[in-house]
């Protein structure tokens, strides 16, 4: 059996060695390629060096086409453009290479609206971002001012609030942090709870409710969701709400405590024993 002829053999064994010897030394090139471009940026010389070599390079890259021609935004309902823009720092026109996604999100992230943000390149000419705006959900009042918050209760930080004059008003400390979960309980009787002109929060344990702007009710701390339905339906079947009441004490289980204005009081009949409603004036 013959083997290759030993000529061969010797030819392609320098080509063996070399393509090697590349790989070998590739990863050291590279180190000392990052070595210098570090020493470099140590100095004021070398840093201004690095800049303008980057620079010549995104031009370079502009060159062959890779500028932002499309930004693609989702998610937005509320943040203008021009605000959106000035935070990506890009425009179209801009080389694409330039963006740097992750510090676009950070300064996205710091809009007033802006819960999170994704920001993406897509070469080679295409800069996508996906927000998540935060939803208003109440006007706040704590330590004498209104504020906007979201279903965290989170403060949104705008100046302007009449346009958010609709929302519900939740009042005192600790009532942001739970405007969420109140809210939603109330959604269980719509009727009564378009009526609720404001919640209070006491002593960040149980809620007071205030009713057409007039009426208190007072919500237990454990269960107010089911003195809430209870009272949702004696409205519906008694009206108790649209007589000359003050106060609504629903946080006792088995009874519920109504405090009537004095005058009213003095015309009205005296309370059936058989209900639960007991009737008191203040």
């Amino acid at each position: 059996m013959k083997g290759p002829p030993p000529r061969r053999l010797r030819r392609g064994l320098p080509a063996l060695v070399r393509r090697t010897g590349l790989w070998a030394v590739l990863p050291v090139l590279l180190v000392g390629v990052l070595y210098a471009a570090y020493q470099l940026s140590r100095s004021a010389l070398g840093e201004s060096a690095l800049q303008y070599a980057a620079d010549r390079m995104l031009d370079g890259s502009a060159r062959l086409g890779l500028v932002v021609t499309d930004i693609k935004v989702e998610g937005r309902e509320t943040t203008d453009r021009e605000t959106i823009l000035a935070a990506l720092g890009a425009r179209p026109g801009t080389p694409i290479l330039a963006t740097n996604p992750s510090q676009a999100k950070g300064q996205l992230e710091t809009l007033p609206w802006v819960r999170s943000a994704m920001v993406e390149r897509r070469l080679p000419d295409t800069l996508y971002v996906r927000l998540v705006e935060r939803k208003p959900l109440a006007i706040w009042q704590h330590g004498g001012k209104l504020e906007l918050i979201d279903q965290e209760g989170t403060v949104i930080p705008v100046t302007r609030l009449e346009r958010f004059a609709k929302l519900p008003l939740v009042v005192g400390e600790g009532a942001a942090n739970h405007a969420a979960e109140l809210l939603d309980m109330l959604a269980q009787e719509p009727d009564l709870a378009s009526r609720v002109s404001a919640a209070i929060r006491v002593g960040d344990r149980r809620w007071n409710l205030r009713i057409d702007n007039a009426i208190d009710v007072l919500l237990p701390a454990d269960t107010p969701a089911s003195a809430w339905t209870q009272l949702a339906r004696l409205e519906r079947s008694s009206s108790i709400l649209k007589r000359d009441v003050q106060t609504v004490d629903v946080r006792l289980p088995d009874r519920l405590v109504l405090r009537v204005n004095p005058e009213a009081q003095k015309d009205a009949p005296p309370p059936s024993k058989k209900g639960r409603l007991s009737a008191k004036n203040t």
